[in-house]
């Protein structure tokens, strides 16, 4: 629980800029288990949450390093044991809804159209500033 300000700050910091959604804070303290730190001296410089969807279904959210800290593997390193530890729970199929699909090209991604994704999906996106106008773009990989 002691995390949940810091994450809270790092993803609005990113949220301000246009780069991903807003988080509210008590998303985040009511899903603190999901959430996945890395920590330099006891500051997190990097965050992502792995939020279970379905049976076999995950999706990697919240995705934020810090800046100083980017390009220096922190992301990947995250976004690969949230993945490693989704398969321990039999997930089969991993996405993300993103602003930065860069990024989880370079994670082994790829683009699919959000509509081919199962209706569950968008239950969040009911409380969205956004909905029904979602211009995050839509990354999937199968587990290994």
């Amino acid at each position: 629980m002691s995390d949940a300000e810091q994450i809270y700050e790092l993803a609005n910091y990113y949220a301000e800029k246009g780069q991903m959604l807003t988080r509210a804070r008590h998303q985040i303290y009511e899903n603190i288990r999901d959430f996945l730190v890395a920590e330099d001296e006891g500051k997190i410089v990097g965050v992502a949450a792995l939020h279970m969807m379905w049976n076999d279904l995950a999706e990697v959210r919240t995705l934020a390093v810090a800046e100083g800290y980017k390009r220096k593997g922190i992301g990947h390193k995250i976004v690969t044991d949230l993945m490693e530890e989704g398969k321990a729970l039999g997930v089969k199929k991993f996405f993300a809804l993103t602003y930065q699909p860069e990024f989880f090209r370079a994670c082994g991604f790829s683009e699919e159209d959000k509509n081919n994704m199962p209706q569950k999906v968008w239950m969040d996106c009911i409380n969205c500033p956004k909905f029904p106008n979602c211009d995050e773009i839509c990354m999937t990989r199968l587990a290994d």
